[in-house]
């Protein structure tokens, strides 16, 4: 039988959207304790509650039989994981999947970055919220690592990941005093900053939608200093981007979950460390896969239950918004990697 019968029809959703991307987190625990996104006092999974390298490879194998292309890997903080190299490399053996991303916050990555590489790692986004050492060990809960994530970004440049980005998100009152600031690292060192809206997730700073600084407001910023034009969004990209007009390499992007949300082509589905297939982030169902995977089931009853949760997915936060629906206590940030 050839690979192009062995695929069955592609995942969907009830409103027809096709998911195309996955992305899953390989563990809960992070070193990092960022204020939007943990709790003061976290309680992690235990260990046998993770799923497995091989359960996650036997997932993604079956959900590149849908249609499933591109992998993401978030955490927590996916470098704390044990041999995370071996894993991409065998992510990387699945057939149809054509690139295997990481978000991380590049504390771990200088030691990491070339076996990460060799092993088939295509693609970097690193969490960045502030350029002022003092300022980004009081939102991300460090003491003194700041050296650290430029030195991860350094080897990533050097390594050519493509692409490579920073992920900062943007709080009235705490960092949005660095708009600029980002917007010319971009322009210097030619990696892309995206700008992420303040979202409600259960962090130890607590929600609230006077903090949210819209991707208009940031854009209309950095358009007075470093002017940019618009790039012609991709389907199902979660972000808008911008070039720099005078030709830098690097760029701009903003991911207006808040301000004007993607949802109506979103083609992402989710997985939890311990398992739980989520197909949207602000919706709160979950759906254990993780116990099917352990009783022994079959590639074919993974794949009609995957679709059945997946067919039931949310409209999205949109309509939430829409709807007045309260987006406060959705899950812990760190649970799903974003």
């Amino acid at each position: 039988m050839d690979k192009a019968s062995q695929r069955v029809e592609n995942l969907h959703d009830s409103y027809g959207r096709l998911a195309s991307k996955l992305r899953i987190s390989i563990t809960d625990r992070c070193n990092f304790r960022c204020n939007f996104c943990m709790p003061s006092q976290p309680v992690w999974l235990p260990h046998d509650e993770i799923l497995t390298f091989e359960e996650i490879v036997r997932t993604a194998r079956v959900l590149s039989q849908m249609g499933i292309d591109r992998i993401r890997l978030s955490g927590g903080e996916p470098l704390v994981r044990k041999d995370v190299e071996g894993l991409v490399s065998m992510l990387s053996r699945i057939d149809g999947i054509k690139s295997i991303g990481m978000t991380t916050n590049g504390s771990l990555l200088a030691a990491k970055a070339s076996a990460l590489k060799r092993a088939g790692l295509s693609s970097v986004t690193i969490s960045l919220h502030s350029l002022k050492p003092e300022r980004f060990d009081k939102i991300t809960g460090t003491n003194g690592i700041f050296d650290k994530i430029t030195e991860g970004i350094e080897a990533a440049r050097s390594l050519d990941f493509k692409p490579l980005k920073i992920n900062c998100v943007i709080t009235r009152g705490e960092n949005d005093d660095e708009i600029i600031d980002f917007a010319r690292f971009a322009h210097e060192t030619g990696v892309t900053v995206r700008f992420i809206e303040y979202m409600p997730f259960d962090g130890t700073k607590l929600w609230d939608a006077h903090r949210v600084i819209t991707g208009e407001e940031i854009v209309d910023k950095i358009n007075k200093i470093y002017p940019v034009a618009k790039i012609e969004r991709e389907t199902g990209s979660t972000a808008i981007e911008y070039n720099f007009e005078d030709g830098s390499e690097g760029g701009i992007a903003t991911i207006t979950s808040m301000s004007a949300p993607f949802c109506g082509d979103c083609d992402r589905i989710r997985i939890t460390a311990d398992g739980k297939v989520v197909p949207c982030l602000f919706s709160r169902d979950e759906y254990d896969i993780k116990s099917k995977l352990r009783a022994g089931a079959s590639d074919e009853e993974l794949s009609a239950y995957i679709r059945s949760v997946y067919f039931r997915k949310s409209p999205g936060v949109e309509t939430m918004i829409k709807n007045k629906a309260n987006l406060e206590h959705v899950r812990p940030m760190h649970t799903i990697g974003g």
